[in-house]
């Protein structure tokens, strides 16, 4: 497994994490910190995402290695999903960013340069993007990067999973790309719809909510991110989706939840406990 977390330099002050939490508290987080809000939610998903599942066996595609995409928020998810999907007998590789780590507009411009050469020394089966805080343009350059990005994955013979972001707080230094953010989770259905075969998104809100205030989005201190809590979470909830798609079985959280890689570094320069 490789894991990349090093963090380049960002603008965002640490701050401490909203839930101080110990190793056993990741495996509470992973097995018990669904209410029965987010139950229904996933079940209200279910039917919504059957299609999907249902056109993904039919591909075959089987996962062996994942590269994970997106900017600071999935760096500090990371961590987390290497371990939960190593446990699986699935090795990732992350190219997640502080402060960038996008695929539109000229913010765009470092992850395109960088991307040929991990697919090429990676070769991923599957690239799981998930949508960032600066992915700021119109609806159709969102869409249009999307669609690159899943033609870059098909031409690798990889598919493309796009992830909807958590709820983040809209500070003052987002508050200017607020109608940007807000129409980005849109253009990559309409990316995915459009290549079927290729391309599954992701509605993270059955897991997080839409409210980044509220419990259940696991948002750390700054609104933003999230600890070694809601990363357990998130991984945890990917494994699953991604486990109905491309046939193999997510290991149990009690297997990965208490590792390492709740100590890792990303959770400290958050100000995570």
């Amino acid at each position: 497994m490789h894991i990349n977390t090093t963090i380049s330099p960002a603008r965002r002050p640490r701050t401490t994490a909203a839930v101080a939490l110990a190793a056993g508290v990741a495996l509470l987080a992973v097995t018990g910190c669904g209410s029965s809000s987010a139950d229904a939610d996933r079940k209200d998903s279910a039917s919504a995402s059957a299609s999907d599942r249902g056109a993904a066996g039919k591909s075959g595609k089987k996962l062996s290695k994942l590269l994970w995409m997106g900017d600071s928020i999935a760096e500090a998810e990371a961590p987390a999903i290497g371990a939960a999907l190593k446990a699986g007998g699935v090795e990732v590789k992350s190219m997640a960013a502080a402060g960038g780590g996008g695929v539109v507009g000229e913010i765009g411009k470092s992850t395109w340069d960088q991307l040929p050469g991990d697919i090429g020394s990676f070769r991923p089966d599957v690239i799981a993007y998930q949508i960032t805080t600066y992915d700021w343009g119109t609806a159709d350059e969102q869409r249009a990067a999307y669609e690159k990005l899943a033609k870059t994955a098909a031409d690798a013979g990889a598919e493309l999973v796009l992830v909807s972001a958590p709820p983040f707080r809209i500070d003052d230094f987002y508050k200017k790309h607020e109608s940007e953010i807000a129409t980005a989770s849109k253009a990559a259905k309409e990316a995915a719809e459009k290549n079927p075969d290729t391309v599954r998104f992701l509605d993270a809100s059955a897991l997080w909510g839409t409210d980044s205030a509220d419990p259940k989005a696991l948002r750390s201190k700054d609104g933003i991110h999230s600890c070694q809590q809601g990363s357990a979470a998130f991984a945890n909830w990917l494994g699953g989706e991604l486990g109905s798609r491309y046939g193999f079985t997510p290991a149990a959280p009690d297997q990965w939840a208490k590792g390492s890689w709740t100590g890792d570094k990303v959770y400290a320069n958050l100000g995570c406990s």
